[in-house]
């Protein structure tokens, strides 16, 4: 049993652009601060109704200053920032990283009155610069690193961390804050179980069985609800033939409060060029940041025009690989609880999902995995990196894996690793970027069919680009530019971030791994 966190319970887990209304709108709308998450992210110094007391009074006076009531009622948040090494050398990268686990790790403290902030029982690592919380899919990247430094202490801790918050909130948030709440990330959770029970043994995964059940109880809610008339219910969708598959979904159509302006901006855009509705606009924003790929063209109706998103219409194949991966450790592990009557039921979901991903996300035209435009009905002809998830999780047949290998040799690998899709919307979920977690599901996914020499290259690319960057910058960076090595990345709705929790763990795992 975890330990409640000190002062957590009696708490507001409101958001702040609800706890704050007006105030949150007006700072956000006048863009008082550069990054929107600036305000979401900050603690009152005072009970926030008497904030919103002083603020109806005070803002009718004509000499009323918005930036200066809001440094002076609240204590704004600091980047998370590397650079404390004072050495005229850079030291060698893995020292580095070795140093960076303790400067981006989190003690347990109490949470503050109307902050957005939710407390954790446990230490966690956070991935840097502007991200200054837990984040649900990074963890698992971070926490291969931290095991190949030996600090499963913190992979314990952390796990524990997401544990607290299935227990407490039904499922895993996007991160640790209030804002987060309505919405989760890629559901790793079961692969994180998995990494536990590799270090502590197959039994350890026991522990975890009452949270890897309601993991998936989240994401399947509904689903006993749909029919021929119902074909959607929040995470779950019904195709003609009966399969239920996954999407990404957020319950609130409201623009994110950590990305206000852009988000308000986007809908205007969306309503007087597409006819979208707003409401319709800001939930396939929250979905995409669901997504973890926020943003990107998998989400765009034509590939390239970021106002024609429409997320929630589409089944990724990257989401329901993972959510197959629950389900055959649901399996797992109820056999391993002496319960194998439940772990038939699931061993014949992950069967069934197994056979759907293959026949809705295979485009046999294409000879590629693709995501699903359930209300097209057909596959939406994106090429991207989520399509190797079916070879990460064994899933894909010889023939299929070989038309996979042979697009990426051919197309997504490049001079610094795999480029995130063919497409150069202007989002950073597309070309000319790379990302790390998307570099090891790569990587991994070749090998386990014996891709060898398309794997190793891919290696190689990747670990030299990070170097040649880190021997520049003396910084870890949150994505690379893979198709120009010589520059940066490509910034999407905020500036190029350092630290970086899952760069410095897929490094860490790819450069221990022996050359194929």
């Amino acid at each position: 049993m975890i330990a409640t966190p000190p002062a957590l319970f009696g708490k507001s887990h409101t958001s702040p652009d609800e706890l704050y209304g007006p105030l949150f709108t007006e700072v956000q709308s006048r863009r008082i601060f550069k990054d929107s998450k600036s305000f979401a992210d900050a603690v009152p110094r005072i009970d926030p109704a008497g904030i919103m007391e002083a603020y109806m009074h005070q803002k009718e006076h004509s000499d009323f200053n918005l930036k200066a009531f809001v440094t002076g009622y609240f204590e704004m948040p600091h980047i998370v920032t590397t650079e404390t090494d004072t050495r005229e050398d850079i030291p060698p990268i893995i020292e580095r990283i070795d140093w960076l686990w303790s400067r981006l790790s989190r003690p347990v403290k109490a949470q503050h009155q109307g902050g957005s902030l939710l407390m954790l029982p446990e230490p966690y690592v956070v991935p840097g610069g502007r991200f200054r919380e837990i984040y649900y899919w990074d963890s698992y990247f971070t926490m291969l690193g931290l095991r190949e430094s030996g600090r499963v202490d913190l992979i314990e801790s952390m796990l524990q961390n997401f544990v607290y918050l299935i227990d407490h909130f039904g499922h895993i948030p996007t991160g640790n804050r209030t804002y987060y709440l309505s919405r989760s990330q890629p559901p790793f959770f079961s692969l994180m179980v998995g990494l536990y029970a590799e270090i502590k043994g197959r039994e350890a995964a026991v522990r975890y069985l009452p949270q890897l059940q309601r993991e998936y109880d989240y994401w399947m809610e509904g689903s006993d609800r749909l029919d021929e008339s119902t074909i959607a219910h929040r995470r779950v969708v019904r195709l003609p033939d009966g399969t239920l598959l996954n999407r990404y979904w957020d319950d609130r159509a409201l623009p994110r409060p950590e990305a206000y302006c852009e988000d308000v901006e986007l809908a205007k855009e969306a309503q007087q060029n597409h006819g979208h509705e707003p409401e319709s606009v800001y939930r396939c924003l929250r979905a995409a940041a669901e997504s973890g790929w926020d943003f990107s063209s998998r989400w765009m109706v034509d590939g390239k025009t970021f106002a024609t998103i429409h997320t929630t219409n589409i089944l990724p194949v990257d989401l329901n690989c993972l959510i197959q991966h629950l389900e055959s450790t649901l399996a797992e592990t109820y056999r391993l609880n002496a319960q194998p009557e439940l772990g038939h039921y699931y061993e014949a979901k992950a069967r069934e999902r197994c056979q759907a991903i293959n026949a809705w996300f295979w485009n046999s035209r294409q000879q590629f995995y693709m995501d699903y435009d359930f209300r097209q009905q057909k596959t939406t002809g994106i090429f991207s990196l989520a399509g190797i998830f079916p070879l990460y999780f064994k899933l894909a047949n010889l023939r299929q894996a070989r038309f996979v290998d042979a697009y990426v040799r051919l197309n997504f690998l490049r001079s610094g690793g795999v480029v995130t899709t063919l497409n150069d919307s202007g989002q950073q979920w597309d070309a000319p970027n790379g990302w790390a977690p998307l570099q090891w599901i790569t990587y991994q996914g070749l090998r386990n069919y014996q891709f060898n020499c398309s794997a190793s290259r891919l290696r190689a690319n990747w670990l030299h680009l990070v170097e040649k960057q880190y021997s520049t910058t003396g910084k870890m960076l949150e994505k690379y530019n893979i198709l120009n090595t010589n520059l940066l990345a490509r910034d999407g709705e905020y500036d190029l971030q350092e630290g970086f929790g899952w760069t410095n763990g897929v490094y860490l795992i790819m450069k221990n791994q022996k050359a194929c």
